[in-house]
Parts: C-alpha cells; sequence; structure tokens
C-alpha cells in the first residue's frame, strides 16, 4: 500500500491531547510492530485504541484492513478499506483487500460487483492486480508485466505479483496456488517493506 504523510501529521497533532501512557504514535507503532510479529489480533487492538484517541486518523489506517483481515473480521475490514477509498482514491491495493474481504464474507461474484474503481495506480504490476481481480485479467498477465526492471526492481514487481495473486486464489477458494504464490511473495522474491512483511505474515497465520 502507498504510505500516508497525512497520517503522521494527525498522529502527531493528536498526541499533544493523548493519554500519557500511550500517544497515538506509540499505538501505530505497537499496532505494526505486533502485525509484524504475526499477531494480528494484538494489531487491531492497538489500532482501535488509536481511532478512540484520534478517530479523524481512521480513514489512513490501511494497516488496520489488513490485520482485520487475518483476524477474520472481513466485515470490519470491507468498511476500513471503504472508508480508506475516501482519502487514497488511485490505489489498486486498497480495492484488492476490499476484492477478498467482500469475497470471504459473501462471495466472490459480490466481491467482482463491489470491486472498487481505480485509475491512476502507474505501479507494476497494478493494472494487471486490477484486471484480474475484476475478472478481466489474468494470473499469466500479472506474472508477464511484473518482469520489467533489473535488480531490486525486479525483485519487488515479482514480490507483489506473487502477493496478490496468492490473495486472489485464496479469496477463490484455490490453497494450493494461494499458497504456491504465497510462498514466492515472501520467501523466493521476499522483501523487507510493509507488503513484503505481509507475504510474511501471511504465510505464518496460515502455518505454510
Amino acid at each position: 500500500m502507498k504510505s500516508s504523510f497525512l497520517l503522521l501529521a494527525l498522529l502527531c497533532c493528536a498526541s499533544a491531547h493523548a493519554e500519557e501512557k500511550a500517544t497515538p504514535n506509540q499505538l501505530f507503532r505497537q499496532g505494526v510492530a505486533a502485525f509484524y510479529d504475526a499477531k494480528p489480533k494484538e494489531s487491531v487492538a492497538a489500532f482501535d485504541k488509536l481511532i478512540e484517541l484520534a478517530p479523524e486518523s481512521k480513514p489512513q489506517l490501511w494497516q488496520r484492513g489488513l490485520s482485520l483481515y487475518y483476524t477474520g473480521d472481513f466485515k470490519a475490514g470491507r468498511e476500513q478499506f471503504e472508508v480508506h477509498q475516501t482519502v487514497n482514491t488511485a490505489d489498486v491495493e486498497n480495492a484488492a483487500w476490499h476484492f477478498i474481504c467482500v469475497a470471504r464474507a459473501e462471495s466472490v461474484e459480490a466481491a467482482r460487483k463491489a470491486l472498487i474503481p481505480i485509475e491512476g495506480d502507474a505501479r507494476i504490476p497494478m493494472k494487471e492486480v486490477h484486471e484480474l481481480f475484476a475478472g478481466k485479467g489474468s494470473e499469466e498477465a500479472v506474472l508477464k508485466a511484473a518482469e520489467s526492471g533489473e535488480g531490486e526492481d525486479l525483485r519487488n514487481h515479482r514480490c507483489y505479483a506473487h502477493l496478490y495473486l496468492g490473495l486472489y486464489f485464496e479469496a477463490l477458494g484455490d490453497e494450493a496456488k494461494a499458497k504456491d504464490h504465497m510462498l514466492k511473495a515472501a520467501r523466493d522474491y521476499a522483501m523487507d517493506h510493509y507488503m513484503g512483511t505481509c507475504a510474511q505474515v501471511h504465510v505464518k497465520v496460515r502455518g505454510w
């Protein structure tokens, strides 16, 4: 997901009004740390406390949506990604996570009908990922698009491709394909940013 500079500004402003034992910034860091430790319930709890202290921060907290997905609270996850869309309108990743929450809570057909339209996300291979989730693309197209660039850029593109293919096939109920792709994102093309770590958290939570 794209980083949020506005969130950091909101947290800094809200911290002046926070309780001494936990500022919004500290709670944000706790939520992230718990997620990185593959403890999604603890992560959600920290983010929820943050929202209590700084309600205006909620739309920025896409990280909370990821944690909610791994707790199995798909309804709340869907709501988080919908509110995040109000402040981040050009992020295919937000649409993808919204899709998998709807698919798990309802059905793939419902998720396709509710798929958030996205324009302006030029990152590789996000265009192909969105087309796949919309039912207009293919696994092969995502993988082909990811074969662009060199070195760390290429590795990163492959990490993202396999992460979202893994999530997509999990939403479709194809555990074998989901596992294959997610292990590639978490190990073969491991990256140390938030979404790269998400792939690693995924395989830990799933016991893969």
